[in-house]
C-alpha cells in the first residue's frame, strides 16, 4: 500500500488546486490561439475567442474560493495569463486589424496598451493583499479582462451590422488605445461586481435578465458585445459619484467615532 502511493501524481488535499489552474491555462489558449486566428485574417474568431477567455477569467477565481483552492501560485498563475489574453492578445489583433495601417505609430500604440495592462496587473496583485474593506466593491482603474474587450469594441462595432454612421478607425482606433490605456493604471474607481447582495424577491428577475442576455448573446454575439462595452463606459461615472459618496460616509464615521473616543 504504501509503493502504491507514491505513484499518485497528485494528491487528494491538492486536487482542488487543479481545476482552477486549468481554466486559467485554458484562457491563455484561447488568448495565444486568437493570435494565430487574426494573423489569418479571421478576426471575428479572435474576437470570439477572447470572450470566452474572459468567461474563464470571471469563473476561475471564483470557483478557487469555491472550492477553498486559492494558493500564491494560482494567484500569480491568474496575473501572467491576464497579460497575454487581455493585453498581447487584444494588441495584436488591433494591430493585425487596423494599427499596422499606421506604421510606427501603431506598433508604439500596442507597447504602451500591453505595458499599462502589466502594470495594473502587478498593482492588483500588491492592494489584493490588504485587509477587506467598503473598497473591495471597486478596483481601482478598469481591470484588464474589461480593457481588453474596450480596445477590441471598435473590431466589434465594425463586425455588427451597425452602418448607421460612417464610422473613421483610422481615428478611433487610436484614441480608443490611449484612452484605455489610461484607464488601466488611473487610480478611477469601477465596480468589481464581486459583493452584490440581490434580494430574494429580486432573483427572479435576475434569472430572467441573465437567460435574456445569454440568449441574445447567441443570436446576436457582437452586437450585444459591442451594447454591452458601450453600457460599461457610461457606467464609469456613475462608478466614481458612488464611490466618492461611500468615501465621504466612511469618513464622517470615522470622524464620529474618533469625537466618541474623545468624549470617553
Amino acid at each position: 500500500m504504501e509503493e502504491n502511493k507514491k505513484f499518485k501524481l497528485v494528491t487528494s488535499k491538492k486536487t482542488r488546486y487543479l481545476l482552477p489552474n486549468i481554466l486559467t491555462l485554458a484562457g491563455v489558449c484561447l488568448g495565444i490561439s486568437s493570435i494565430k486566428f487574426s494573423i489569418d485574417g479571421n478576426f471575428s474568431l479572435a474576437v470570439t475567442l477572447i470572450l470566452f477567455a474572459a468567461i474563464l477569467d470571471a469563473l476561475d477565481g471564483r470557483i478557487a474560493r469555491l472550492i477553498k483552492g486559492t494558493s500564491e501560485v494560482g494567484k500569480e498563475l491568474d496575473s501572467l495569463a491576464d497579460v497575454i489574453s487581455f493585453g498581447v492578445a487584444p494588441a495584436f489583433i488591433m494591430y493585425f486589424w487596423k494599427l499596422n495601417e499606421l506604421g510606427r505609430f501603431g506598433w508604439l500604440l500596442c507597447l504602451i496598451y500591453v505595458s499599462c495592462v502589466a502594470l495594473r496587473l502587478a498593482r492588483f496583485n500588491v492592494n489584493s493583499n490588504q485587509e477587506p474593506s467598503w473598497r473591495d466593491n471597486f478596483f481601482e482603474g478598469v481591470p484588464s479582462p474589461a480593457g481588453g474587450i474596450l480596445v477590441l469594441t471598435p473590431l466589434i462595432i465594425s463586425l455588427t451590422d451597425f452602418n448607421y454612421v460612417q464610422l473613421n478607425y483610422d481615428i478611433i482606433v487610436p484614441t480608443c488605445f490611449i484612452i484605455i490605456s489610461l484607464l488601466l493604471i488611473s487610480k478611477f474607481p469601477s465596480y468589481s461586481f464581486k459583493k452584490i447582495i440581490v434580494q430574494r424577491k429580486a432573483t427572479i428577475f435576475l434569472l430572467f435578465g441573465i437567460v435574456l442576455f445569454l440568449g441574445l448573446l447567441l443570436i446576436y454575439p457582437f452586437n450585444v458585445i459591442a451594447i454591452s462595452a458601450v453600457i460599461y463606459l457610461l457606467m464609469l461615472p456613475i462608478s466614481f459619484f458612488h464611490y466618492q459618496k461611500l468615501k465621504k460616509q466612511n469618513q464622517d464615521s470615522i470622524e464620529e467615532d474618533d469625537d466618541l473616543e474623545d468624549v470617553l
